[in-house]
């Protein structure tokens, strides 16, 4: 049974439809055929034309980041694979999207398989592989059936398994379903339970999953909208696939904006062609009548908040070439990796969340606390006991038994987590008390009186 077709809004005009193309029109299916239909596949027939190499330096040139979380270049991941070591290789492309305010990647599985498809296959083909798993999450089981059917489709008609499209090149595809553990979405942790085991990170080095990924053989771990640019970007051009976007952050990126706003949704926009001002007041429509802005959450939960009301000094080129400092107000900052890292954040993986002054942030960080001490794997001890107890003291403000004490003791433990952990996981927790503490400073305080 095809997928029931799923009918986009009207693009923004601020918008560049790239992946949400083929979802953008009225009559689209996830069948192979309508794929064909509008150009699918053909990507990969100019891929299997060129040599290996060659797709490596397009991907270089395009300056296409991760659109996971970490932003990676994603050339520069692929060219870590040696391609005649002699090792058998391996792409799993990680689809346990599960940051929260993040939700796009599910809309590609959902709606548009053959896409990630293609992007896969000319991806093992660039890297030498010839074994790929799409590892996702269990709470989209749907999802899973789509994209096997999906798979199914493409071996059918010569696009996966032996000699695709006569080339010479086998390349077989298999979805694996997760047991929905956040850390999965951590690529040494998605390893680990793709080869049956309890989802604990692995140390790097030497664990670099190029070097001693999947069955410790040289590994290459992408998200599902990074796997879909490819097909795009030996379509377009690697020079017009960066020109879309800034110095280092070529292409569209999808920003998943929820909260607070008129119009949410997720929108795809080139990569720093908007302001957070923009994306919020004019693409997403503003904030709901009568409210104004206290806080921005720019990247996943996992992304320091910024305050409403905060001005910057950041270093920018000036007209003779020479860097100045020059201040920079929240709503002016450019939703690009560079961008958003100069102000002490980052984009992460385009979840914006946004909140109106009608949010407490006790309130707000108590909620990601909980997230963070229920999906903690539990291997680092900073992080299986620190996250915990930060829910315990944000719980216990939240419900009125505040002691003076507790925002210092906060800051305390979530300093003693980050950097100090096996994987990210220990920043990701200890960021948004970290912020949270630092922008809303006066809402902890009081807070921390408790009620008589």
């Amino acid at each position: 049974m095809t997928a029931k077709p799923f009918v986009m809004p009207a693009p923004h005009p601020r918008e560049r439809r790239i992946i949400f193309e083929n979802i953008s029109r009225p009559d689209y299916d996830t069948s192979l055929d309508t794929y064909l239909k509008h150009g699918g596949y053909e990507s990969l027939k100019k891929a299997l034309a060129m040599k290996p190499a060659e797709i490596i330096d397009v991907i270089k040139a395009s300056n296409l980041r991760g659109r996971g979380g970490a932003g990676f270049p994603c050339g520069a991941k692929w060219s870590f694979i040696r391609y005649d070591d002699g090792k058998p290789h391996y792409i799993v492309v990680n689809a346990d999207e599960s940051e929260p305010g993040t939700f796009k990647d599910r809309y590609i599985l959902h709606y548009d398989p053959h896409q990630l498809i293609e992007g896969l296959v000319m991806s093992a083909y660039a890297t030498n592989t010839h074994l790929c798993y799409i590892y996702i999450r269990c709470e989209f089981p749907e999802a899973a059936k789509i994209v096997w059917k999906a798979i199914q489709e493409a071996t059918a008609k010569g696009y996966v398994g032996k000699n695709i499209l006569g080339s010479g090149f086998d390349c077989d595809i298999y979805v694996h379903q997760g047991a929905g553990a956040y850390i999965c979405g951590e690529e040494t942790s998605l390893l680990e339970s793709l080869e049956g085991k309890r989802p604990y990170p692995r140390i790097k080095p030497p664990y670099f999953p190029a070097v001693l990924g999947l069955y410790m053989k040289p590994t290459v771990v992408n998200n599902v909208e990074t796997i879909c640019h490819v097909k795009h970007i030996l379509r377009l051009g690697a020079e017009e696939y960066a020109k879309m976007g800034t110095p280092g952050d070529g292409g569209t990126r999808t920003m998943c904006v929820s909260g607070d706003v008129v119009k949410p949704g997720f929108y795809e926009l080139p990569a720093g062609a908007v302001t957070l001002g923009e994306l919020i007041f004019d693409i997403c429509g503003g904030l709901k009548p009568g409210r104004t802005l206290k806080a921005v959450i720019p990247g996943g939960s996992s992304a320091k908040v910024l305050r409403a009301d905060e001005v910057f000094k950041v270093k920018v080129k000036g007209a003779d070439g020479a860097m100045e400092e020059k201040e920079l107000k929240v709503l002016d900052v450019v939703m690009d990796a560079a961008g958003l890292t100069s102000v002490g954040t980052m984009v992460g993986s385009g979840g914006v969340m946004v909140m109106d002054d009608t949010r407490e942030m006790v309130w707000a960080l108590n909620n990601l606390n909980q997230f963070y001490a229920h999906e903690s794997c539990g291997q680092c001890t900073p992080c299986r006991e620190g996250s915990l107890w930060m829910s315990k003291i944000t719980t216990r403000m939240l419900d009125g038994g505040g002691q003076g004490a507790d925002p210092k003791t906060l800051k305390n433990v979530a300093d003693n987590i980050a950097g100090r952990t096996i994987c990210a996981f220990g920043e990701a927790c200890s960021w948004p008390t970290q912020s949270f503490l630092a922008k809303f400073p006066e809402e902890f305080d009081q807070a921390a009186v408790g009620k008589e």
